[in-house]
């Protein structure tokens, strides 16, 4: 049933903007959803690694999920992010998620307890099986310190309504194994790194979700359509061009440089929350050449 799931190009994962006093501005909120809209960003992606979900409580998660469902319903995809190092708290997220009226789910692989093959497997498998919308798996092995093994997201791939993996590992060897393994799913993989976006695409990647997107969202779109229709060169010489600038949003840890850059651009998305803090003046100031030397601010 869910398999017909078929968004390609930019996917955004978006950041959360919060207040000076670190609640969430849910006014910028809107205004960065209606953003996206406006600049072909293909699909959104709510309370993942980029949105400071972990330290979101369950009220906010639902509130966040509530005002993305009633500002791009029937106008872009929305996926929430139901992932959960407990499969029981996953499971409960994803129902109420579901009924909330998302489009789809990501659901990680188990972090800090981590799990054998089986519990892997069922981890992922069981929380899909108890909703009847598309499920996209995340592996990002990085944070989560387990790399699912290509046995097991094949087995996964065969169950209808898991669609595809937001693919973070970094690793374009496991990458090929991935897309050999599952070419007969019908099962999507969105490069989870933007600095291989368009090698991800050679392999028949679908595109990306992009932490980059939140700061440049058309040329995200672009790039990725530019593959998918035929221009490849000019695909690649997109990533190679943005390459630096890529390399500098990653320079500390994921959001603090989008979120900094984004402040630069005058997008006033607001700080962190703990354990993340205001990133290095050095870093910083690397971050803020880079962005003028590509225009993007002066």
């Amino acid at each position: 049933m869910a398999k017909d799931f078929n968004v390609k190009g930019s996917i955004v994962a978006l950041i959360t903007p919060l207040n000076e006093d670190k609640s969430i501005n849910y006014k910028k909120l809107e205004e960065l959803l209606e953003f996206h809209i406006a600049n072909k960003t293909d699909g959104i992606l709510i309370l993942g690694t980029t949105s400071e979900s972990p330290t979101f409580v369950w009220e906010e998660d639902y509130e966040i999920v509530k005002l993305a469902v009633d500002v791009c319903k029937g106008r872009v995809p929305l996926i929430a992010n139901a992932g959960s190092n407990d499969t029981n708290t996953s499971f409960q997220k994803a129902k109420r998620f579901e009924k909330a009226g998302v489009d789809a789910l990501l659901a990680i692989s188990p972090y800090y307890n981590k799990a054998n093959k089986k519990g892997l497997y069922h981890h992922i498998y069981d929380v899909a099986d108890s909703v009847d919308i598309p499920v996209i798996v995340y592996n990002i092995p990085g944070r989560t310190g387990i790399n699912i093994p290509i046995d097991v997201m094949s087995e996964l791939a065969k169950k209808d309504n898991i669609v595809g993996v937001k693919e973070a590992t970094g690793d374009m060897g496991y990458v090929t194994k991935l897309a050999k393994a599952t070419e007969d799913e019908n099962f999507l993989i969105w490069s989870g790194n933007d600095d291989i976006t368009i090698p991800i695409m050679s392999v028949g990647g679908a595109g990306t979700i992009s932490v980059l997107a939140n700061l440049l969202p058309e040329l995200a779109h672009n790039m990725t359509w530019d593959y998918l229709n035929g221009d490849t060169q000019k695909a690649a010489k997109t990533q190679l061009d943005y390459l630096p600038l890529i390399n500098d949003l990653f320079i500390e840890v994921n959001p603090i440089p989008i979120k900094e850059a984004m402040n630069l651009a005058g997008m006033n998305v607001g700080g962190f929350r703990l354990p993340l803090w205001e990133m290095e003046d050095k870093n910083r100031e690397i971050l803020k050449k880079e962005m003028q030397r590509m225009g993007i601010i002066k």
